[in-house]
C-alpha cells in the first residue's frame, strides 16, 4: 500500500524506455545510478529514470511491467502511487497517463490482482500545485482512484499550508494520505494527522520517540505504512537514530507494532531500494518478529487498504 510506480522501473525496463527515446543505456549504468546513501541522492536517481516517462505508452509499459512482479509475488491487491505532481511539472497530461495505466492493467484482474489508484502531489511545489493534483483525480472520475496523498520534501512546507487542498480531498470523496515521520519528528506524523485529518501515514518511523503519539495512532487505528529496505538505502533510518550508518537492527518495527501501533509493511520503490514484498517480510523476520506477528502484518495490510471503490 505505499508503492510508487515510478520506483518500480527495474533496469531492464529503464533502458527500454530510454531507447524509446534515443537514449542507449545499459543495465548497469541504470544499476550504478540505483545506488545511494542517503535521501538526496535517492530524489536525484529518481528524477533521473522519471525523465524517460515522456508519454502515456511509456506509463503504461512500467505499470504493466508492476503488474507482472506483483503477480510473481502471490500479490492480490495493491494500491500504487502515482506522481501526478511531477506529471504536471514536465508538462505531461495526467488524465492520457492514467488511461494508458488503466489500459495496460486491466487484464490483470482477470488473473487475480487488482489495482487501486493514489494520486501523488509533491510537497515542496506548494499548495497550488498540490490542488492542481485534486483536481485532475476528480476530472479522471475513475472509481479506481482511492486516495490523494503528498510526498516529497516533508521538511519543505508546514502541513497546515495543505488545509484547504486536503479539505477538498475529503469533500470528493477520497482517502487522505501523507508523507510524513520519515526524516522529519514526530511532530510533522501529529500535524498530518490533526490539520489534515490524514488516515494512514506514509512511514512515520519517528513516531517512536513520542509515546503520546504512538498511543494516538493506536486509539485511532491510524496506520504507518513501513518500508524498512527504504527507511536503511535513503539514510531515513540513520537520521531517526542520529548515527551515521544504521543497519536492521536500529528499525523500530517490533517495538511500534509492541506498542500497538497499527503498522502495513511496503516496498516504496522496490526497483530502487533492491527490494520486494516478500524481501520486506524477510527482514521483519530477522528483526524477531514472530509467525503470528507476521500474519498479523498481512491480515493488517488487508484491514486498512481502501478497496472498496467511491
Amino acid at each position: 500500500m505505499h508503492l510508487h510506480l515510478e520506483g518500480s522501473i527495474r533496469p531492464a525496463i529503464a533502458c527500454e524506455l530510454a531507447a524509446r527515446h534515443g537514449v542507449a543505456l545499459t543495465e548497469e549504468e541504470v544499476r550504478r545510478r540505483y545506488a545511494y546513501t542517503n535521501f538526496a541522492g535517492f530524489l536525484d536517481a529518481f528524477k533521473w529514470v522519471t525523465s524517460f516517462l515522456r508519454d502515456p505508452a511509456d506509463f503504461g509499459l512500467v505499470a504493466a511491467d508492476l503488474a507482472e512482479q506483483l503477480l510473481q509475488q502471490n500479490v492480490v491487491y495493491a494500491e500504487i502511487t502515482l506522481s501526478v505532481g511531477v506529471m504536471f511539472l514536465r508538462q505531461q497530461r495526467p488524465e492520457a497517463n492514467f488511461a494508458a495505466i488503466l489500459a495496460a492493467t486491466e487484464s490483470f484482474e482477470s488473473r487475480g490482482l487488482r489495482l487501486n489508484w493514489i494520486f501523488d502531489a509533491v510537497r515542496q511545489f506548494g499548495a497550488e500545485a498540490a490542488m492542481r493534483v485534486v483536481e485532475v483525480a476528480e476530472a479522471c472520475r475513475s472509481p479506481r482512484i482511492v486516495a490523494f496523498g503528498i510526498g516529497g520534501d516533508e521538511l519543505s512546507l508546514p502541513a497546515s499550508e495543505f488545509r484547504k487542498v486536503y479539505e477538498r480531498v475529503a469533500g470528493a470523496g477520497f482517502h487522505r494520505l501523507m508523507h510524513a515521520g520519515e526524516i522529519g519528528g514526530p511532530e510533522k506524523i501529529r500535524e498530518a494527522i490533526e490539520l489534515l485529518g490524514v488516515e494512514r501515514i506514509g512511514h512515520g518511523i519517528a513516531a517512536i520517540h513520542d509515546a503520546a503519539l504512538m498511543e494516538l495512532l493506536a486509539v485511532r487505528n491510524i496506520p504507518l505504512e513501513v518500508c524498512v529496505a527504504s527507511n536503511l538505502r535513503t539514510g531515513a533510518l540513520a537520521v531517526q537514530r542520529k548515527i551515521a550508518s544504521a543497519t536492521i537492527a536500529e528499525h523500530p518495527l517490533p517495538e511500534l507494532l509492541r506498542r500497538g501501533v497499527p503498522v502495513t509493511l511496503s516496498t516504496d520503490d522496490p526497483a530502487m531500494f533492491h527490494t520486494s514484498l516478500s524481501e520486506e517480510y524477510r527482514q521483519a523476520h530477522k528483526m524477531g518478529l514472530t509467525e503470528e506477528e507476521l500474519a498479523g502484518l498481512v491480515a493488517g495490510s488487508f484491514s486498512h487498504a481502501f478497496a472498496v471503490s467511491r
